[in-house]
């Protein structure tokens, strides 16, 4: 009997910074089809502006996504403090294509959940409907359908809770 390859979340460490900043250039070139980026005159997409801050900040997580030894994507955790709340947000979420639509993506979202306990939200700009439809299923999976939606500012917001209740 195969076992399904589970992949391996794992914590990026600063010398995996220079891997996941080649990785957004795969990232950026999705995301163009529903946002205005543009390459330069040498042919990249422009940096991302938050990246040094994963590894300067306490509160911010990168990981890498591997299956079966193989470098599959990256993601970007935030844990955002605000004046009444608190919560943990994926800031990027990166499959690379030929390991999408077999069940990665989901299980790799669900690992990270594990990974940090609390109050969650996971936004997408409204443009992006394939985004949609993944987080929705994949929440709606993780949390036995108990999320909530909301439409704010050209965006589309799920949020959950899967804090562990000690009895």
């Amino acid at each position: 009997m195969l076992m399904k390859q589970i992949p391996v979340i794992k914590k990026a460490e600063l010398r995996h910074k220079e891997t996941i900043q080649n990785l957004m250039q795969f990232y950026f070139y999705d995301f163009s089809e529903f946002i205005d980026l543009q390459v330069s005159d040498n042919g990249v997409f422009g940096p991302y502006a938050y990246l040094d801050n994963y590894w300067q900040e306490s509160r911010r997580f990168p990981y890498l996504i591997e299956k079966e030894g193989k470098l599959a994507g990256f993601v970007l955790v935030s844990e955002i403090q605000e004046e009444n709340d608190q919560y943990w947000s994926i800031s990027e979420f990166f499959i690379m294509k030929k390991f999408r639509l077999g069940g990665l993506g989901k299980l790799a979202a669900h690992q990270i959940f594990e990974k940090h306990k609390g109050n969650w939200q996971v936004s997408q700009i409204k443009p992006n409907k394939p985004a949609q439809v993944f987080w929705r299923k994949v929440i709606g999976e993780y949390s036995g359908e108990q999320y909530k939606e909301r439409n704010e500012e050209g965006r589309v917001i799920q949020s959950f809770c899967n804090k562990i209740i000690k009895k």
